[in-house]
């Protein structure tokens, strides 16, 4: 049977979901360094929820983790299309154009 220490796995959890929104707060150029950080915090919340579905004895929890899984990546195919078409058309992928909204088309 498989033993779970739940307090590890929040200690855990949380250093991971802390990396996510400290590099997403500290990220000032790179889009594709924001949509890592998004996923990393994306991966924080699955892996609670499957720490605390093993935890409960539940299957809510796995099958919640299935449809936030599916929606994060779309989400990130979704941001690399953006992404690739944009550096495309600009030959940059820097934040600030995209914050100032002073690019043209």
């Amino acid at each position: 049977m498989l033993t779970l220490n739940l307090a590890y796995v929040i200690k855990l959890t949380t250093g991971i979901f802390c990396a996510g929104a400290l590099g997403l707060v500290l990220n000032r150029k790179n889009i594709l360094v924001a949509i890592m950080c998004i996923e990393l915090l994306l991966l924080a919340v699955n892996f609670n929820f499957i720490a605390f579905s093993i935890y409960l004895d539940d299957m809510f929890g796995s099958v919640f983790v299935l449809f936030v899984l599916t929606i994060a990546a779309s989400e990130s195919a979704l941001g690399l299309a953006i992404l690739t078409v944009y550096y495309k058309l600009k030959s940059s992928i820097l934040l600030e154009p995209i914050k100032n909204n002073k690019f043209k088309i």
